[in-house]
């Protein structure tokens, strides 16, 4: 039976760790430590009621990241960011080192609206090097809403993307808190679908051909909009003859692995496969759309259990974040495939996390 790990789900942490960011945001400087105080007792308790969650629903393992609306990217002040971004790793590495057969963890990073994306190379050192962190958690939007921040397909984000392929470092997209007409949840789902679409329109792909990038909540929109996506870059090849030109960092296009190449013609469907998505979908029919347009061989396991999806279904009575069965009954994967969503696949985009695996199996 393969290993059933959830790619993307967040820390449970005690309340106190809250009650420190609400300090920080008013205090602007003042009366403020470097770092909450959290017993190991208390985020004991927080980590014992995660995994509670997993075994509820047969889970074996969570890869763990800071909650994605919590992380005050909009703020202004840089240091105050990094204050809590670290309180928020430096909590996950130790639930991890509480439990290191039942988590792992992928690190938020300090985005700032406004600031260069550079900012934050200390902090993924510091994830990777020290903590022993498997990837990292990418906001597209760090203005959360104010419209000021280049979609992902801008050179804005190449030095973030050379620092990744680097290091082997895979990169978790996912949105945050939002101040515009949305909710974050909202904005989580068009940021996602943005991500897809600036990215498949721009050379990234071919200047970064071992980027590795996981979009949340099954891509946003784009596999129930696919045609749409489709038409335009079939109308663009009308258009241009070929894609639009792009332009690109000191003129230069980075080495591109031959057998991987990534041609601005190609069909979106196949740029869409250079992508990997988690399954946080909660609909059986969505699943099955997302597999069949994607490939499950693309697709991850997640549930972000408890989030958004914990609310109890009524028609199965059962939480809707509750995955595992809905997975296991679709008659259209095989079984092969199934094994690949729950454990091969994630092993496959968290190589840190697979090394650690097969090290512990002594493979």
């Amino acid at each position: 039976m393969p290993l059933v790990i959830d790619a993307h789900t967040h820390l449970i942490a005690p309340d106190a760790l809250y009650a420190f960011r609400s300090t920080l945001l008013v205090s602007r400087g003042l009366h403020i430590k470097s770092k909450p105080e959290i017993p190991d007792e208390q985020l004991a308790k927080s980590a014992a009621h995660g995994i509670s969650l997993m075994n509820a629903v047969g889970t074996d393992m969570q890869v763990i990241s800071p909650r994605p609306f919590q992380l005050m990217h909009s703020h202004q002040r840089t240091k105050d960011v990094q204050i809590w971004i670290q309180a928020n790793n430096d909590l996950i590495a130790r639930t991890v080192a509480m439990h290191p057969d039942r988590f792992s963890g992928v690190g938020a990073l300090p985005q700032v609206g406004g600031k260069p994306v550079e900012i934050v190379f200390d902090e993924i050192d510091r994830c990777i090097d020290e903590l022993g962190f498997v990837g990292v958690l990418v906001n597209p939007d760090p203005g959360e809403g104010d419209g000021q921040t280049p979609n992902l397909g801008d050179e804005y984000w190449y030095p973030l993307w050379e620092k990744l392929v680097e290091k082997d470092i895979p990169v978790h997209i996912h949105g945050a808190a939002c101040y515009g007409r949305e909710n974050y949840s909202e904005h989580y789902i068009s940021e996602e679908s943005l991500a897809i679409t600036s990215i498949a329109r721009s050379k990234v792909f071919a200047d970064f051909p071992r980027l590795k990038m996981m979009i949340s909540h099954g891509g946003g929109s784009i596999p129930y909009q696919i045609g749409r996506w489709r038409a335009e870059r079939l109308g663009l090849q009308a258009t241009w003859g070929g894609a639009p030109p792009v332009a690109h960092k000191d003129g230069q296009v980075g080495q591109v692995v031959a057998a991987d190449a990534f041609d601005p013609d190609e069909p979106f469907e196949k740029t869409l496969r250079r992508f990997w998505f988690d399954t946080v979908l909660y609909d059986r029919d969505t699943l099955e759309l997302l597999f069949k347009k994607v490939g499950a061989d693309r697709c991850l396991f997640g549930t972000e259990r408890p989030g958004g999806g914990s609310a109890i279904d009524p028609a199965s009575g059962r939480a809707l974040d509750d995955l595992k069965p809905v997975i296991e009954s679709l008659e259209s994967l095989s079984e092969a495939e199934k094994a690949g969503i729950f454990e091969g696949n994630v092993r496959s985009f968290y190589t840190r996390l697979n090394e650690s695996l097969s090290k512990k199996a002594g493979k």
